[in-house]
């Protein structure tokens, strides 16, 4: 049988942003402040939301899953920052959750499969044929109400 495909959002889904932003010096904070996001090196600063890591490994039993992100267009090292950050946490080696599932766009829509978690409906969220989870929002507040409502659609 075919798994459902389940694409997972990085910023403020997988990861928590607010911990970067902690992290900056006393200078990036206050250049960047307001697009925190084109701070040079802010990705690889950054935590796992409480529950992703766990609720990540759970889901790709349950559905084929890839993470998708997007990544500034003005901060060059947020690209690879994101990798890095994605094979530290949840695997760098060919057989874990993330092995080579990670996509970087600015038009999520144009991606295709059944559902999609993410914090914010920008990038192409609102626009996804498939269903938009707003994760962090009503009934999707956290990572273990999000993994109970998926595990009965896989």
């Amino acid at each position: 049988m075919t798994k459902k495909v389940l694409y997972i959002d990085l910023d403020n889904t997988l990861v928590d942003f607010a911990s970067g932003i902690a992290r900056l010096s006393a200078e990036d904070t206050e250049t960047y402040r307001g697009n925190y996001d084109d701070a040079p090196g802010i990705f690889a600063l950054m935590d796992p939301m409480p529950g992703a890591i766990e609720a990540h490994a759970e889901l790709a039993t349950l559905f084929d899953t890839y993470l998708l992100s997007t990544a500034p267009w003005k901060n060059p090292t947020a690209w690879s920052d994101k990798l890095l950050w994605v094979q530290r946490h949840i695997g760098l080696e060919e057989g874990t959750p993330a092995h080579k599932r990670l996509i970087l766009s600015h038009h999520k829509h144009l991606n295709r499969g059944d559902s999609l978690a993410d914090s914010r409906d920008a990038r192409g969220a609102r626009e996804f044929a498939g269903e938009w989870l707003q994760f962090g929002a009503g009934d999707f507040g956290d990572w273990a109400a999000t993994v109970a409502y998926w595990r009965g659609r896989a």
